[in-house]
């Protein structure tokens, strides 16, 4: 939060966890102007405070909760997987930002810094969340964000 003049942690007792790989890929590389303020606005004050952990894609923070690599967007993406008392629910994250990638995984977003691999990302996501209960919060999707994906002929779709 921007705070006397500058930015500074919002939460000064929280740790924060970032994925290594895309910090990595944020920090080490200028390829999109966007970020500088994020990072200048986001990333350093937590970081300078000394309040990051640097976890890998598949890390594990609770026996509830837990990463799964979503690559594509960037190097380094994850989603969050949430299972208890036998529901599970994913957060997707970026891996898809319009309910439309459902049914056309081959559409990428102008922020997906590989977009063939997010395309192989989603097709694997989207085959391995099919037809299960499990629930899928869209991150980014306006109007109903979350549902089930259900197989509808050759495609996929989001269902209630």
């Amino acid at each position: 939060m921007f705070d006397h003049g500058s930015w500074v942690p919002t939460f000064p007792s929280a740790r924060y966890l970032m994925g290594r790989v895309e910090f990595d890929h944020w920090t080490n590389r200028n390829e999109r102007e966007d970020m500088t303020a994020v990072l200048a606005d986001s990333i350093a004050p937590v970081w300078e405070a000394g309040l990051v952990d640097l976890v890998e894609t598949d890390h594990r923070i609770c026996d509830e909760v837990g990463l799964v690599p979503t690559l594509g967007q960037t190097p380094g993406h994850v989603s969050v997987r949430i299972v208890s008392r036998g529901e599970e629910a994913l957060i997707t994250g970026d891996f898809m930002h319009h309910p439309c990638q459902i049914a056309r995984p081959d559409w990428s977003s102008t922020a997906d810094s590989d977009p063939s691999e997010a395309h192989r990302t989603r097709e694997r996501m989207l085959t391995r969340l099919s037809d299960t209960p499990i629930l899928v919060i869209g991150t980014h999707f306006a109007g109903r964000t979350a549902g089930h994906v259900v197989r509808d002929d050759n495609a996929f779709r989001l269902a209630a």
